[in-house]
């Protein structure tokens, strides 16, 4: 915060959480929902790390070799192994499996990649931001994740998928009658209330579906944040040292647990989508 003169005062806590929660927009946001503003910075992250992503998965397959493989190669395998297999018991159409066990990859990857911006330190890339265009009020947030914009467009993406394999393994007519004849029965009369079950259903499944990742990541970056006040304050307090001590323990615990939040995220989404893209492949 600029102060009188050529004093630069700290911010509050306050203050400092909800710069570091604005991220990089196009415009200005007039409501709740405005979309003709974008995150340019969930934009930007995703799409690096969507390319970063591919491009580790395509050196893995150019490098591949039939022998013993190297470290970098059997982890991949590994992954590739379970994912196929997650794929396999979940959707039994062999030929869908050819599209959706690529997908659910990539959904893993990607979504890993992302939740793991979270173990960056997080004043560095908005710093290095704030340097490269000269404004120290400069906004950044580097965790697509913690976007609902994003997760959701993610989620949607996963309906857009179940929907589509809905038609093309049922047929128009087949998934027609079963939006109005299911859950309840095929009886006219139930028609109406069968076709607001499965639309309510849809709608569930998908908004549960984007809001779970979100609000686990945007948690996760909130503690991330406090922990970094912690450490902030040692130069304002009697007790500094102590606070400087917990943060590097508070901030190292939480960064180790927090390997597993972003992996088990990324899982969870990962298997919400093959089970949602399964269920598209099974008749009521």
């Amino acid at each position: 915060m600029a102060a009188e003169g050529h004093e630069t005062a700290a911010p509050s806590a306050g203050e400092y959480i909800i710069h570091h929660l604005h991220h990089l927009q196009n415009g200005k946001q007039s409501g709740i929902a405005d979309f003709s503003v974008v995150n340019l910075d969930s934009v930007f992250f995703s799409i690096l790390l969507g390319v970063l992503g591919c491009f580790f998965l395509w050196r893995a397959a150019k490098s591949a070799t039939s022998g013993v493989p190297g470290r970098f190669q059997a982890a991949v395998e590994i992954l590739v192994e379970m994912v196929a297999d997650q794929a396999k018991g979940i959707v039994h159409n062999a030929e869908s499996r050819k599209l959706v066990a690529p997908l659910a990859l990539t959904v893993f990857v990607w979504i890993f990649l992302m939740n793991a911006m979270d173990l960056l330190p997080v004043d560095l890339l908005p710093w290095v931001w704030q340097n490269i265009t000269g404004d120290h009020h400069a906004y950044l947030r580097v965790v697509p994740t913690a976007d609902l914009s994003m997760t959701m467009g993610l989620s949607v993406g996963v309906l857009i998928t179940c929907l589509i394999y809905n038609v093309k393994i049922k047929g128009v007519g087949g998934w027609a009658h079963e939006l109005v004849a299911a859950p309840f029965g095929d009886k006219v009369y139930l028609y109406p209330v069968n076709l607001a079950m499965q639309l309510i259903e849809f709608l569930a499944k998908t908004v549960s579906h984007g809001m779970r990742l979100f609000g686990n990541m945007y948690a996760g970056e909130l503690i991330f944040m406090l922990i970094a006040l912690m450490g902030g304050a040692w130069s304002l307090s009697a007790t500094g040292i102590g606070l400087a001590i917990g943060h590097i323990i508070a901030g190292s615990v939480w960064a180790i647990f927090h390997i597993l939040i972003i992996t088990l995220q990324a899982f969870v989404f990962m298997m919400l989508t093959l089970v949602y893209i399964g269920q598209a492949h099974d008749a009521h």
